[in-house]
């Protein structure tokens, strides 16, 4: 038996995992689970960072102290894109902001004006969305920020939890190819496009591979934790979505995934990155896997419009699981309106923001929640099949089954409809696939496991894995219309 933890950060809350290899089938339990609130202050949106940093030692506590388990190894993985700044003497400067943050707004065009599209492009095959790390950082550099001036290092928020967990300062892959300011056609920093950005490259670490060893745990997070003073950190790939990737249980060719939480990542994987124009039209993002994978995939607003919403109905008493919701949208109206899940990025009142869509659409507002559930399901569905389409258009590769991974999963509805509005097969589990992927990368940089290979192979057989099959309607062929007539009128544009 051979146990690892896995520490895993979510945009909606935290986890921290125990995961046992045993004769080549892994088992996972939850050791410790949080929530990951942020926080509005009058300067803009945080992460509650060091609150994330005590949940994760209560987890590691529970391994320690109350199990006495002696872990093989410990990796983080986070949400991408957020960052944060060190001082000389190794302080956080500022709480990392959150990517919601209004501070990004309008920041992408101003970055353009001094480097055009396609040259960030080129260099970094990124698609453009103001979340981006670059924006954020740009943002800071337009601002004259005092933060950002006091700092010595530019941390991704994995390489944080990391730095507390072992003193070690450096950048995993995964999480630095989503920044827009990593190169992976040449495999290093974007140098070129930070100096034209007047933007200090010396502020960036190293970067190691997923699997690497960081070091030892600290003295003081031994003693808080109870773990063995030589317990290993490894480098997990630290963008969950990349961990998850590693997880998805795919044993044959054409195929294409979705990472479905509060982001849905929907992708292919690849040798070789797409850095092209028909690439950059497409708005799709070239991020960097374990075994040096290509991650070619679009990001796409998820389950978020539903959580929210959820949060509002709460706020208001109407206070329903996910589990009721869908069963209430299963029984609602089909096809009642379409919205573009990627136009609602930031956080509040949600469903009157919804409604307003719709009526600006020229559609009928949804009010009820299980209408509005749908509405949100059914256009997501809609949004995977144009995803799927252009994914096929630039690599000309046939997809026939789409594997599901990630708590979003679990939402037999949403996979269902997956499967009618594509016309594929869809492969839903496993749900706890980033703690897997994170999990048997280490257990790959420790040598027990040989390759990416085997991990999918371990993953196959260790987790239940269930298939919906395409039952196509006519009605998704006039709902799709309606969709890309909806998008492009809300700026989401036709090629993609």
């Amino acid at each position: 038996m051979h146990p690892f933890l896995a520490v895993d950060l979510g945009a909606e809350s935290g986890r921290v995992i125990l995961g046992e290899l045993d004769h080549g089938k892994l088992s996972l339990e939850h050791l410790h689970r949080f929530p990951n609130i942020p926080v509005r202050l009058p300067t803009g949106l945080y992460w509650d960072t060091l609150r994330l940093w005590q949940e994760v030692l209560a987890g590691l506590r529970v391994a320690g102290h109350d199990r006495g388990l002696k872990p093989l190894g410990i990796g983080v993985d986070t949400w991408g894109v957020d960052i944060a700044l060190l001082g000389g003497d190794g302080a956080l400067v500022d709480n990392p902001r959150h990517y919601r943050d209004t501070r990004n707004n309008g920041v992408p065009e101003k970055t353009f004006a001094a480097v055009p599209k396609q040259e960030i492009f080129a260099q970094t095959g990124i698609q453009f969305m103001q979340i981006n790390s670059l924006y954020q950082w740009y943002a800071m550099k337009l601002a004259a920020s005092p933060s950002l001036a006091a700092a010595r290092t530019l941390f991704f928020m994995p390489d944080l939890f990391n730095y507390f967990l072992t003193g070690v300062r450096h950048a995993e892959l995964t999480i630095a190819s989503t920044s827009q300011f990593y190169n992976p056609a040449a495999r290093c920093w974007a140098s070129e496009l930070l100096q034209n950005l007047h933007l200090d490259a010396g502020l960036l670490p190293e970067i190691v591979a997923p699997g690497a060893r960081l070091g030892t745990i600290l003295p003081y997070v031994a003693g808080a934790t109870g773990l063995p003073s030589d317990t290993m950190v490894y480098a997990a790939p630290a963008h969950d979505t990349a961990s998850a990737v590693a997880a998805v249980p795919a044993t044959r060719e054409g195929w294409c995934y979705i990472s479905s939480g509060t982001w849905s990542l929907m992708g292919v994987e690849s040798r070789e990155p797409f850095l092209d124009e028909t690439a950059m039209k497409l708005n799709l993002t070239n991020e960097v896997g374990v075994d040096g994978r290509i991650r070619l995939l679009k990001n796409i607003m998820g389950l978020w419009p539903l959580q929210e919403c959820r949060r509002d109905w709460a706020a208001q008493g109407e206070d329903r699981g996910y589990d009721q919701l869908t069963e209430m949208a299963a029984g609602a109206e089909p096809f009642a309106a379409v919205i573009n899940p990627d136009a609602f990025l930031e956080p509040g009142q949600m469903p009157r923001r919804i409604a307003q869509f719709c009526q600006s659409t020229g559609q009928t507002e949804p009010k009820a929640p299980g209408v509005v559930t749908r509405v949100i399901l059914e256009s997501l569905a809609l949004r995977y099949r144009q995803v799927l389409e252009s994914l096929e258009r630039l690599t000309g590769r046939a997809i026939d089954v789409v594997h599901i991974v990630g708590g979003g999963s679990r939402n037999r509805l949403l996979n269902q409809f997956v499967a009618d509005c594509t016309g594929r097969k869809v492969i839903a589990g496993p749900t706890e696939a980033t703690a897997a992927g994170n999990i048997l990368v280490q257990a790959m940089g420790a040598g027990l496991v040989k390759d990416l290979e085997e991990i999918r192979q371990i993953v196959a057989r260790s987790f239940p894995l269930e298939e919906f099959r395409p039952n196509p309607q006519r009605g998704w062929d006039r709902a799709y219309g309606e969709f890309l007539r909806v998008a492009q009128a809300s700026g989401l544009q036709q090629a993609d």
